[in-house]
């Protein structure tokens, strides 16, 4: 038992000396630097003449880079050496090992087309030291869903007008709208109001009834389908920017149990060990009721009775 309170008091140690490093200001700003370094050099690397010149400083800094985020890395597993299991918790601590480790897979080391897109996805775990990006690619991501309805939709209004317009047109325009697929990409286009103005003169030719069709179509998948799309994505970063307060609050919350200094037991856990206590008070006056007092087996009870009560007076 005291081998076991020694080692938990040394990891306790170790990861209040790792917390205490990864929360300096002059850690995240070195390793936003190594980070900047890294994407500078795959920046260098496509340059043929730059990268054969200078290859050895070039191979020396790519070393450096791996070995400044695997120290990085390490400080902040200790920082967690008290509480290993919240390390996994946090996605972006599951990305960022992984993406610290690939360097050191045989595979992938050897590979230089998965080494460099490896390399590249480092530049994103900038993202852990800037909150504002972070909740951006979280918005991203949570706003998925609802895009993949948004494209569902504009999918379905873009083949019925393609239709529609290669019906109306085709006979026409066939440059435009020969095909359901010339049809579609010449809707996708006005989608973004580029070329209205031709299109709507052109068909102004044919009838002046396509002034609906083009008017509808701009209305449908200009505005309104543009306007669902900002409320999805606006949605989403509001949830995000919740959702990183709520991070902030339970980090917060955990940093001030850890802080907390040992001292008498917290008014809940007392109320629950007081309650504990009566129910096994209660259980041994049954126990005392039942027994007969003149029996040879009562006079253990009986005698234990009064030091038990004495220590549950304690306890209280």
């Amino acid at each position: 038992m005291p081998d076991l309170i020694q080692t938990s008091t040394g990891r306790e140690r170790l990861a209040a000396r790792c917390r205490d490093v990864c929360e300096a200001p002059v850690f995240s700003l070195a390793v936003m630097s190594v980070i900047l370094l890294n994407a500078l050099l795959l920046g260098v690397e496509t340059y043929s003449g730059l990268s054969v010149q200078y290859r050895v400083p070039l191979h020396s800094a790519e070393r450096f880079c791996v070995a400044a985020f695997s120290l990085e890395m390490l400080v902040r597993l200790g920082a967690h050496a008290d509480r290993p299991k919240a390390f996994f918790r946090d996605p972006w601590n599951v990305f960022d090992l992984l993406v610290v480790s690939s360097g050191f897979v045989p595979f992938l080391r050897d590979n230089t087309t998965l080494l460099r897109l490896l390399r590249l996805a480092r530049v994103l775990r900038t993202a852990k030291f800037m909150p504002q990006l972070r909740v951006l690619l979280v918005a991203v991501g949570r706003s998925l869903p609802g895009t993949v309805s948004f494209l569902f939709v504009g999918a379905l209004i873009l083949y019925v007008y393609a239709m529609i317009g290669w019906i109306c047109f085709a006979g026409h325009d066939p440059a435009h709208y020969g095909s359901l697929g010339r049809a579609g990409l010449t809707l996708f286009l006005l989608m973004t109001l580029e070329g209205l103005g031709d299109a709507v003169h052109g068909g102004l030719a044919v009838s002046p009834f396509s002034i609906l069709y083009y008017a509808s179509y701009v209305l449908l998948a200009s505005f309104v389908l543009v306007n669902v799309l900002i409320g999805v994505v606006l949605n989403a970063l509001e949830e995000a920017r919740e959702m990183e307060e709520e991070e902030k609050r339970a980090e917060r919350a955990a940093a001030r149990r850890l802080a907390r200094p040992a001292g008498p037991v917290a008014s809940e856990e007392a109320d629950e060990l007081r309650l504990r206590i009566a129910a096994v008070r209660r259980a041994l006056d049954d126990m005392e009721a039942r027994l007969d007092p003149s029996g040879p087996a009562a006079s253990p009870v009986t005698a234990a009775s009064p030091s038990m009560a004495g220590a549950s007076a304690g306890a209280r």
